[in-house]
Formats: structure tokens, C-alpha cells, sequence
């Protein structure tokens, strides 16, 4: 992979530049070539859209503000049949809302989530973590989950399976101090920690939910005229141009 990338000419960088800094900058100092960080790089979410057909939509529009726990665990991997059984029950004895994307376990999930909780097969994922109902994400720690997540502005619970997933979970927990790691997968520990993170009154809950706000905000500064990911985009694409103009030069 290194010897691939030194033949590059530019790296566009999926992220942020405030939210990781420390890794942008180490990767400008290994290479000579440029690096835009162009991030979050999610979908424009067009705000006022009809909910009809999307009963999940309609469920959360019903549902208290910040009330709600998203939970996802991605589309590939996922928790075994015994850990999904001790995550169902655990969020049931927990007494909060919850919205639960279980692809092929939804029918077994569903008979054991009790009545607080919705389980869905899909959802749209970044139209449910807009929602004002929703407080909290339970996620694997996909990159593209974590971006939009940030980008709506909700801590975590963190629940990584493999690669990726757990240094993207420590930049979470650790680095931006915006969720909590699932480690004890039992039913009780699984209620006691979801109660505590959903609690609006809880200090270390509270103290979260504001710097997962902070992180949003400097997610849409950055994309706004000026910004560092602004910026970067149309760096890169005036050194796309001068490429091209060299290349043209060269072929005649």
C-alpha cells in the first residue's frame, strides 16, 4: 500500500482536519505531495422532507426530544445470536426508547425488545440521526457512521467487531471524548450503561452531549466559505487543473 501511494500525486482525505489533526499532519510530513482533507464528505440532508412510508420517521417524530437510541451494527458484520439476545434484553430492562437497525435478526429482536423499542431491517441512517428525538448512537464504528454521527452531533456508545472499527472507536472515546465503549456485554451491565448515557442529567452524559455539539459545529464551519475543508476542495481542484493543463502542454 505504501509503494502504491508514494506514486501519488495528491491524497484526498476523508475527514476533517480539526478532528484529526494529529494524523493529517503526520501523513503531509511522510509525503511530499499534497493532502486535502475534504470531510465529512456526507450526503446534503434536505431538511423538511415528507416522512409518509417511513414509519420509523413517523415513530420518532412522536417520540420526546434526545430520547431516543439509535442502534446499528453496520451492514457486514454483527454481534453473535447470544450477544444480540443479551443487547435486546439489556436495552429492554433499560427502560429507554430505542431504534434498532437488525437487518437479518429483526424478527428474532423484535419479539424480545419489549415495548419502548422499534427494530427496523433499514433505515435512513443520517435522516434518524438528524431527528431532535434522537440522543445517542450505538454503533459498530464504521468510518462512514462515525462521520455521521459526528456530523449530527450525537455522542456514542461505541461497539467495534474488527479493522478499522477499533482505532475509529478510540478516536471516539479517547481522542474526542464524545461516547463510551461498550466492554460488558451482559444484560445488566448493558441496561446500567445505557441508562446512565441516555440520563440528561446525568454529569458525564451532559458533559458529552456538549462536545459532541462543539464537534458538529466544527464540522460545519469547515464546510462553510473559508473553512479548512472548503478550502481544501477548491485546492484540489485548481491542482486537478493544473495537471491537466500541464498534460496538455505535454501532448502538444
Amino acid at each position: 500500500m505504501l509503494t502504491w501511494v508514494t506514486k501519488a500525486q495528491c491524497i484526498l482525505f476523508p475527514s476533517v482536519y480539526e478532528l484529526e489533526r494529529q494524523a493529517i499532519d503526520a501523513l503531509k510530513a511522510e509525503f511530499s505531495f499534497p493532502i486535502y482533507s475534504i470531510g465529512p464528505a456526507i450526503p446534503c440532508l434536505k431538511r423538511g422532507r415528507a416522512n409518509a412510508g417511513m414509519d420509523y420517521m413517523q415513530w420518532l417524530d412522536k417520540q420526546p426530544g434526545d430520547s431516543v437510541l439509535y442502534v446499528s451494527h453496520g451492514s457486514f458484520l454483527s454481534a453473535s445470536g447470544e450477544e444480540m439476545d443479551e443487547l435486546a434484553a439489556g436495552l429492554r430492562e433499560s427502560q429507554v426508547r430505542f431504534l434498532w437497525v437488525a437487518r437479518e435478526e429483526s424478527p428474532r429482536v423484535k419479539e424480545s425488545s419489549g415495548e419502548l423499542g422499534m427494530v427496523v431491517p433499514w433505515c435512513d441512517q443520517l435522516k434518524v440521526l438528524s431527528h431532535t428525538s434522537v440522543g445517542g448512537f450505538w454503533t459498530h464504528c464504521g468510518w462512514n457512521s462515525i462521520k455521521e454521527g459526528i456530523s449530527s452531533g450525537v455522542p456514542f456508545l461505541t461497539f467495534p467487531f474488527v479493522m478499522d472499527q477499533i482505532p475509529n472507536s478510540k478516536l471516539v472515546v479517547e481522542d474526542c471524548k464524545i461516547g463510551w465503549r461498550v466492554r460488558d456485554k451482559t444484560r445488566q451491565s448493558i441496561a446500567d450503561l445505557v441508562c446512565r448515557f441516555m440520563d440528561p442529567q446525568n454529569v458525564e452524559s451532559k458533559e458529552m452531549r456538549r462536545r459532541a455539539k462543539q464537534l458538529q459545529e466544527i464540522c460545519q464551519i469547515s464546510g462553510r466559505e473559508g473553512g479548512s475543508s472548503e478550502t481544501n476542495t477548491n485546492a484540489f481542484i485548481d491542482h486537478i487543473f493544473k495537471i491537466s493543463q500541464q498534460g496538455c502542454r505535454i501532448g502538444l
